[in-house]
């Protein structure tokens, strides 16, 4: 089983950028598909990037593509998140989830979840 840890949410201004880190342990995130998801007050939680760690294959949800860039570390066994040009709308709680692949976008396919970490944009 895989414990997930997520940190680097904060208090941002909008347009800038933030780094959200994912850390798994009790398991390595080889065989997994690892996705982050965000969840506004009120809101569902949405998709935002997701990656399968065994061939790289990455998928972005429309509203971050070319803003957001998701990238892994196989040594430190981490998912990262690199969030460029935020927007107000897109302060939530963010998530990091595992599964085993497929990469899929529901959040009712994924077994493994984090605690979450607060994004806050200010506009």
């Amino acid at each position: 089983q895989v414990q997930l840890v997520e940190s680097g949410g904060g208090l941002v201004q909008a347009g800038g950028s933030l780094r959200l880190s994912c850390a798994a342990s009790g398991r390595t995130f080889s065989g997994y598909a690892v996705a982050w998801f965000r969840q506004a007050p009120g809101k569902e939680r949405e998709f935002v990037a997701g990656i399968r760690w065994s061939n790289g294959y990455i998928y972005y949800a429309d509203s971050v593509k070319g803003r957001f860039t998701i990238s892994r570390d196989n040594a430190k066994n981490t998912v990262y998140l690199r969030m460029n040009s935020l927007k107000p709308e897109e302060t939530a709680v963010y998530y990091c989830a595992a599964k085993i692949p497929p990469l899929l976008t529901g959040p009712d396919k994924y077994g493994y979840w984090g605690q979450g970490t607060q994004v806050t944009v200010s506009s």
